[in-house]
């Protein structure tokens, strides 16, 4: 499997970074660049990613398996991830997931019909402090409201 010249330097500069025999520490790093890139986790992917940190394809699906970052089908072009975990919960972060499922008719891990969202309900951010939470790809959302979620997802829909 090939990738960009841009991420096979990074895999590089990866796997220089770890003591040899240690390189199976890459694998959850190389895992998420991959899927940026590629656009989900897919069985030759699984393959590659267990044959340059050498491991056991078997330990690289267990790690998609575990973490919920990674996903085995392509996601939305914006991955829309809203906390419901209960600092969130108790300000409003279970309306806040039912209000994004009814503005853009999907449900948790589902893609609108255009590819351009993605849904999914998650546990913890780690912004307890700054309740409810959304992430939005990279980005962080702190102190979401029904109004406020509309106007991102309105400013996305108006982006190209």
């Amino acid at each position: 499997m090939t990738f960009s010249p841009a991420l096979e330097e990074r895999f590089a500069q990866m796997l220089r970074a770890y003591p040899e025999g240690r390189q199976r520490s890459a694998v959850v790093p190389m895992l998420i660049y991959a899927q940026d890139e590629v656009g989900s986790i897919t069985p030759e992917l699984i393959e590659e990613v267990a044959r340059r940190c050498g491991v056991d394809p078997l330990q690289v699906d267990e790690v998609v398996g575990y973490y919920s970052m990674l996903h085995r089908r392509p996601m939305g072009k914006y991955h829309v991830q809203v906390c419901t975990n209960i600092s969130c919960m108790l300000v409003g972060g279970e309306q806040l997931y039912e209000h994004a499922r009814k503005t853009l008719g999907i449900g948790h891990k589902e893609v609108t019909p255009d590819g351009r969202f993605s849904l999914e309900e998650v546990e913890c951010m780690g912004a307890c402090s700054w309740a409810p939470a959304v992430q939005i790809n990279y980005d962080f959302h702190h102190f979401v409201t029904p109004e406020k979620l509309d106007q991102l997802i309105d400013s996305l829909r108006k982006a190209q």
